[in-house]
């Protein structure tokens, strides 16, 4: 018999541990996907998803059902990330430059790498542009929610955004050519 939401958090909140398999076996994949594009390399990627998981279930009680509980521990897996990168790393250096346009895109959707690879990719940025390419792009966070995260100026995210991308199509033009 296959436990409702509900009933799988309230489960989980009673310590019942084969719930809390069936909850981070329904997860791991999504959630692990959101610490491989933070952290540098796939063991870090687990470290990230051990911790986060650790934290929903201990934060499991403060979940308000007004969203979906996938998006909650998302967004709970995302705060860990972005604590692991406050206390672990220097997401200097942020430059306070002004926006650089966009160049133009040189790269077909014929000749785009698989996904794995452009993960890979992102996993080769400096901490700071991937840490705010991940915000921006991936997780939807505006310029002045990234800056009051990370504690950085408005523009400083603008340019890290601008400088991720920059070296995002450097690095696939070589994909593509190589």
């Amino acid at each position: 018999m296959e436990l409702t939401e509900a009933e799988l958090i309230r489960e989980c909140l009673r310590n019942n541990r084969n719930a809390q398999r069936a909850l981070y076996e329904q997860y791991k994949v999504p959630l692990f996907r959101v610490c491989l594009r933070f952290g540098e390399n796939r063991a870090e990627a687990e470290d990230l998803l051990q911790d986060g998981f650790i934290r929903i279930f201990r934060d499991l009680k403060q979940f308000s059902f007004k969203g979906p509980l996938g998006g909650w521990m998302r967004r709970v897996v995302v705060n860990v990330c972005l604590q692991h990168i406050r206390k672990n790393k220097s997401i200097q250096p942020f430059v306070e430059v002004k926006d650089i346009p966009d160049m133009e895109d040189e790269v077909t959707t014929n000749n785009m790498p698989r996904m794995q690879e452009l993960t890979k990719m992102i996993q080769q940025l400096p901490t700071g542009y991937r840490t705010v390419f991940n915000l921006y792009v991936l997780e939807g966070y505006t310029h002045r929610e990234i800056a009051e995260v990370l504690s950085i100026n408005i523009n400083t995210s603008k340019s890290q955004l601008s400088k991720a991308k920059k070296m995002l199509r450097t690095l696939l033009k070589t994909k593509i050519l190589s």
